[in-house]
């Protein structure tokens, strides 16, 4: 193992790789997914006028909820005291920057764009995953898993809510379930706290004010 690969990073070298993490997920066209988007597999059909801008807002929403997910995942690496803790929630969000770039390349052939609301999120849920991260690791690992599971439930409802000839967005969707699926059960295997239903409740409510005005602005 190389000396960098065992080097201890101060708080300050990890509020860097915060801002530039910040500055990738937050400028356009700047993520760049590791894994070949899922839509590539699948033909790109026809659409009315409305139904490609339907389309694209869901997937707006679903961009969103990827820079809300790098936000979190940075605010609690930050915080984390554990080194595999902080490990984990890092390698969480390089793979969450697959999805960052799937939804930004489909919005884009849908001839939409992303949420002019981005960077307000981003800031809001990176406060979130440094107090989660802060108050300690069960309760940081146990919000990723009650997050994920809300992700979940969002990307089935959409899944059914796209055009039916909108196949592409679809893959996309249907990879993304898996992985957040994944991510869920990572967490509490990790020894997450599971959260209590008020505290999932509040979460919906919340995610539900972020989907209604992303779906529009």
């Amino acid at each position: 193992m190389s000396q960098q690969d065992t080097r201890q990073f101060s708080l300050l070298d990890r509020l860097i790789g915060s801002a530039d993490q910040a500055l990738r997920t937050l400028v356009p066209g700047v993520a760049s997914a590791a894994r070949p988007s899922p839509a590539l597999q699948r033909e790109q059909h026809e659409m009315s006028d409305a139904e490609r801008q339907h389309a694209a807002a869901l997937m707006r929403i679903n961009h969103t909820g990827e820079v809300c997910a790098q936000a979190l995942y940075q605010g609690q690496a930050l915080t984390a005291r554990l080194p595999d803790v902080r490990g984990a929630m890092e390698e969480a969000a390089a793979e969450e920057i697959d999805h960052l770039a799937w939804c930004e390349a489909r919005i884009k052939e849908l001839d939409g764009r992303t949420s002019l609301l981005n960077p307000l999120f981003y800031g809001l849920s990176l406060g979130i995953g440094a107090a989660a991260g802060k108050i300690g690791d069960k309760v940081s690992l146990g919000f990723v898993a009650a997050t994920e599971q809300q992700v979940c439930k969002h990307l089935t409802s959409h899944i059914s809510a796209l055009p039916v000839q909108d196949e592409r967005s679809k893959a996309v969707l249907l990879q993304m379930l898996e992985d957040e699926a994944k991510h869920a059960t990572t967490a509490l295997d990790a020894g997450g706290q599971k959260f209590p239903l008020p505290v999932k409740m509040a979460m919906t409510a919340i995610s539900k004010v972020m989907t209604s005005a992303t779906y529009r602005v």
